[in-house]
């Protein structure tokens, strides 16, 4: 079955966060093609051509299923997996496979005339706190005072400097399993002594200043409307880091001050970004502290305890005509 001016989702296997997005792109009879690069080259077949004129056309299909690629109206690129080769290959073999595949497969829907929520490259560049902190602040964010370091000197006078404890934060999502069980590593806050750990020198890490808070928010802007909600912590763990403890955290619909918003809205221009997931610190004198923005995060679990229609706000913009 053809499936022609669909939004294409890029995702894979399991992913809630798309399913909402699907659904509701279903219930308001938009097509939808799903498909995850992991599928490519075994079960997702590529036909395209270039023509003078029309630009590129052909199709992206399955077994069941085909997408007239010319009348994609827009892409959700969540988070799909990278393609998979016959275990045959050798590793070298595999090597060039995996690379043809990204500049040819990835490049050809890269030039796709569409929008994206989010754009690849954009997103990427994003995704570099220093990058985003930077951006932030000069965008007129409130940020910590920040340090990135190996030198568990620097490290240590730094905290000291800062008169109260640190946080601790890695760069990148760390998730995996020890011992049989699943293990993440979430933000810590330390003092000077801790600082001092001769491991830091292993790689690079980053350290801010500790903020008091009142409550944490937790902003989805979707093409320029702003969803926000307090994060109110009810665990010890939680009040570091609530991604740490779900089961203890209650949440309010809240609005962001006028210069946060205003703030938030230049700094997504500046990123060129249609889609972002912020995090700030509210202290309790009502100032907001930027952390960060995920330019693919998750809202579902907001969308969920709060109402607010963050996912119809995506199924607007996929819905849109023409590049963003």
């Amino acid at each position: 079955m053809a499936t022609a001016d669909a939004v294409l989702v890029l995702t894979g296997a399991f992913d809630p966060t798309a399913d909402l997005v699907i659904e509701e792109l279903n219930r308001r009879g938009t097509p939808v093609f799903r498909a995850d690069t992991a599928w490519f080259p075994s079960r997702l077949a590529l036909v395209a051509s270039l023509d003078e004129a029309a630009g590129w056309g052909g199709t992206l299909a399955t077994d069941r299923r085909s997408l007239d690629l010319s009348a994609v109206r827009s892409v959700y690129y969540r988070r799909p997996t990278a393609p998979e080769f016959p275990e045959a290959m050798s590793a070298e073999a595999r090597s060039v496979a995996s690379a043809e595949a990204r500049r040819g497969f990835g490049g050809l829907l890269s030039a796709l005339p569409c929008r994206w929520l989010p754009p690849p490259g954009r997103a990427a560049d994003a995704e570099y706190k220093p990058f985003q902190l930077r951006v932030a602040a000069e965008s007129g964010l409130r940020v910590p005072r920040t340090l990135i370091t190996n030198s568990p000197e620097a490290a240590r006078r730094f905290t000291e400097s800062v008169g109260t404890s640190v946080v601790y934060k890695p760069f990148t999502p760390i998730r995996g399993t020890l011992d049989g069980r699943s293990v993440a590593v979430y933000a810590s806050v330390l003092t000077a002594d801790d600082t001092g750990d001769p491991s830091i020198s292993t790689t690079a890490h980053l350290f801010q200043e500790w903020v008091p808070k009142a409550h944490e928010v937790r902003l989805t802007a979707v093409d320029g409307q702003l969803f926000a909600a307090e994060i109110h912590a009810n665990s010890v763990e939680a009040k570091v880091d609530w991604r740490s403890d779900y089961d203890s955290l209650t949440y309010r619909v809240c609005e962001p001050p006028a210069a946060v918003a205003t703030a938030i809205r230049r700094m997504l221009d500046r990123l060129a970004l249609p889609y972002g997931a912020f995090d700030f610190v509210v202290s309790p004198s009502g100032d907001w502290t930027f952390l960060e923005v995920n330019p693919n995060g998750q809202y579902g679990f907001i969308e969920q305890a709060t109402g607010l229609p963050i996912t119809a706000a995506i199924c607007d913009y996929l819905e849109g005509a023409g590049p963003a």
